[in-house]
């Protein structure tokens, strides 16, 4: 899978001196511009060795060093910018978790009468084709950290960030805002249900393209018993 949007999306570190990303003690000072690079550079490395490793021993079974080891940096470099590997792993959920705030004033403004006609022509809401996209882009993280060796508490940092909030959006006006315990669970019931395709689409390889999956969700959200279950 491409990674260069998700390079692109890694976290930003400033460095408090240009030394910090060296491997060797007395290295001389860089341009800004060249520093940039190096700790692009580093924290991309860092991202590839947290994956692989998550996907090979799960996240209890490797260590910083083998992080460092894998990613060819020194542990100095490391611990120049984190404290341990939960706070590397932190740094990656948090710049996800902020990439999909966008999501949600979109989510914020869907009316029902925009839904129906994009059902009616079976035609995929544009920011769930975005959201699929951006999905997709993170989709070798998000494989490793929703996996059995990943995080299990980034599943439901997902499920309340984008499920919830998707159902909610998508409730009659008059349901938004309902205290009924029953309205409580339906939002749950739906956004666990989301929670779960993107996880089986991830997990599947992505083989379905955004659009299709956007469709996929809508049909899930409005099919009723006995109707088709094809798109």
């Amino acid at each position: 899978m491409a990674r260069g949007a998700a390079e692109a999306a890694l976290p930003v570190v400033v460095a408090s001196a240009p030394a910090a990303m060296e491997s060797g003690e007395g290295a001389r000072s860089a341009p800004p511009c060249c520093e940039d690079r190096r700790i692009t550079r580093s924290k991309r490395a860092l991202r590839d060795a947290l994956i692989e490793l998550m996907e090979e021993r799960g996240f209890d079974g490797f260590t910083v060093n083998d992080l460092c080891v894998r990613a060819d940096l020194n542990r100095g470099t490391f611990y120049n910018h984190y404290h341990d590997k939960e706070a590397l792993l932190a740094a990656f959920e948090g710049e996800i978790m902020h990439d999909l705030e966008r999501f949600q004033a979109q989510m914020q403004e869907l009316t029902m009468p925009y839904l129906w006609a994009h059902k009616a022509k079976k035609r995929p809401l544009p920011f769930l084709v975005e959201l699929f996209d951006y999905l997709r882009e993170q989709g070798d993280f998000l494989h490793a950290v929703l996996g059995p060796g990943g995080d299990v508490r980034f599943g439901p940092r997902l499920r309340d960030s984008v499920c919830m909030n998707l159902v909610q959006s998508i409730l009659h006006e008059r349901y938004r805002n309902d205290p009924a315990p029953f309205v409580g669970y339906y939002v749950a019931f739906f956004a666990s249900a989301y929670l779960g395709v993107i996880e089986r689409w991830i997990e599947a390889g992505m083989q379905e393209s955004s659009e299709e999956m956007a469709l996929i969700a809508m049909r899930l959200f409005f099919i009723k018993p006995g109707e088709s279950i094809k798109l």
